[in-house]
Parts: structure tokens; sequence; C-alpha cells
């Protein structure tokens, strides 16, 4: 059962630790002239210069979308922890999954946001970056533990 636990911690910090990393470094999106990310545009045609990301609304939605995933995903966290030492013995750790399956909705819905609408705003030429690929990865994560964490039943 230790192991079982060990297990579902790691993946759940695994999940956040790439959520964290996606949403703060700044390669959503890269090419030869410069990468951008959720906050900022950075440019290297005549020097180094960033500014900041200002594409309109959608941007901002998908900034409060990973905000909030990384959010749910803590909470989430806290409250396994929370559970795992006042729930019952049989008792399933349903408020812990519903926070962290939010979370992976969350992150799904900003990833699907900025697919569909960065074509508009960043050159035809740039490719997406690692972040955006590791936002990908993190919402399947998320998913499964939050799963998990639903099926799961206290044991002594």
């Amino acid at each position: 059962m230790l192991l079982l636990l060990l297990g579902i911690i790691f993946l759940h910090v695994a999940a956040l630790v790439l959520l964290f990393v996606s949403t703060i470094v700044s390669v959503w999106t890269t090419g030869q002239s410069g990468s951008s990310d959720l906050w900022q545009n950075c440019s290297s045609t005549n020097g180094q210069y960033c500014v900041p990301a200002s594409a309109g609304e959608w941007i901002q939605a998908v900034q409060a979308l990973m905000i909030l995933s990384i959010i749910f995903s803590c909470i989430a966290l806290f409250l396994f922890f929370c559970q795992l030492f006042t729930l019952q013995k049989g008792g399933r750790f349903f408020l812990t999954g519903a926070f962290q399956i939010l979370a992976s909705l969350f992150v799904m819905s900003g990833a699907i946001i900025y697919t569909v609408m960065s074509p508009e705003w960043a050159p035809s030429t740039d490719s997406f970056g690692y972040c955006y690929i590791l936002a990908w990865v993190a919402f399947p994560l998320a998913l499964i533990s939050g799963i998990i964490y639903v099926i799961l039943r206290k044991r002594e």
C-alpha cells in the first residue's frame, strides 16, 4: 500500500512540475527570429528584446486556464494529504480526484485554445515549442492521477 501511495504522489508531483514548467518557461512557440509564450514575445532580430504578450482575450484565457490548472492541482495534492490522515477506512478520495480532474481539463482547454489561435498570432514559419508539448503531456498525467484518486480506497 505504501508503494502505491508513493507512486500516486510521484505521478501527481510529476504532473504538477510539468504544469509549472509549461506555464513559466518562454518556449510555447519557437522560430528562427525568436520565441514566444503565454507572457512575452522575445525576438532576436535586432538584438535580444522581449515585449509583453498582448494578442487579445484568447491569450489571457490561456494564461488563466494554465494558472487555474496549477492552483487546482496544488489544492488536490494538499487535499490528498489531508484526506490521507482524516478519511475513514474504506473511504474514497473523491474530492482530491475531482480537483485533479478539473486541473487536467483546464490545461487541456488552455492548450486547445492556444493550438487554435496561435496560427493567427505567430508567424507561419514558427513551430510549437517544448513547453507547449509539456502542457499536452501534463494533461493525461493529471487526468490519470485524478481517476486513480477517485478509484482509490483508504486502507489501514
